[in-house]
């Protein structure tokens, strides 16, 4: 695999809500990106934040937006009006590969990446339609919808066989992300890692996320 940097992503899901943008000040000078959960009740129970949450964040972090939520065609034009530098939407949400063609040439349209997830059971094969389009592939290493849960180890093989296939692709990796775990997820292929418990549960952001980036 050729050299690639490692890319942090903190996750605000785990953030104190009630402190948001004092949080993000917190981890800015240290990570890379900010993710943005996105979840509407539906696609996964619960329900997290919109764009005029995120439009009120001050952050110079280009925004990666994580739509967990069942149709995320109605959602991609409030984030890109905000200047989302990524958007990814489910494989599970949108079945049709005309669609989710459709969805990456908007988001890309919009002046963003594109990313396509798929859960942790959810294979590989399912969006080999547009592995060769997407700009990023989020492996989740969790069943999306709640912060804290415990990493799925199988879904490594999946980030091998995609890191395989495609030297130069961004591969995140998402759930139950920490120091011991990141190194298994980078030693497989992926060199996007989102982590929320482990960075914003600690005393310390900058040393979480540089034990992160040691990974």
């Amino acid at each position: 695999m050729p050299e690639q940097k490692l890319i942090i992503a903190p996750s605000i899901l785990s953030a104190d809500l009630a402190h948001l943008q004092e949080e993000v000040s917190s981890i800015e000078p240290y990570a890379d990106w900010l993710q943005i959960d996105v979840m509407d009740g539906h696609f996964v129970p619960s329900i997290s934040f919109g764009a005029p949450i995120v439009r009120c964040i001050q952050t110079a972090l280009p925004l990666d937006i994580h739509l967990m939520v069942s149709n995320p065609a109605e959602r991609i034009d409030e984030f890109l009006e905000i200047g989302a530098a990524n958007i990814t939407f489910h494989a599970e949400a949108v079945a049709h590969t005309e669609h989710r063609k459709e969805l990456i040439q908007r988001i890309r349209a919009g002046g963003a990446t594109a990313g396509i997830a798929i859960n942790p059971e959810t294979s590989l094969d399912s969006v080999g339609d547009v592995l060769e389009e997407i700009d990023l592939l989020l492996v989740m290493s969790v069943h999306p919808g709640f912060g804290g849960q415990p990493f799925i180890e199988h879904v490594l093989s999946n980030v091998r066989t995609a890191r395989s296939a495609f030297p130069d692709l961004m591969i995140q990796m998402d759930g139950g992300i920490n120091k011991d775990t990141a190194s298994e997820c980078v030693k497989a292929g992926a060199n996007n890692l989102v982590s929320g418990s482990f960075i914003f549960g600690a005393s310390d952001r900058k040393m979480a996320i540089n034990s992160l980036r040691q990974s």
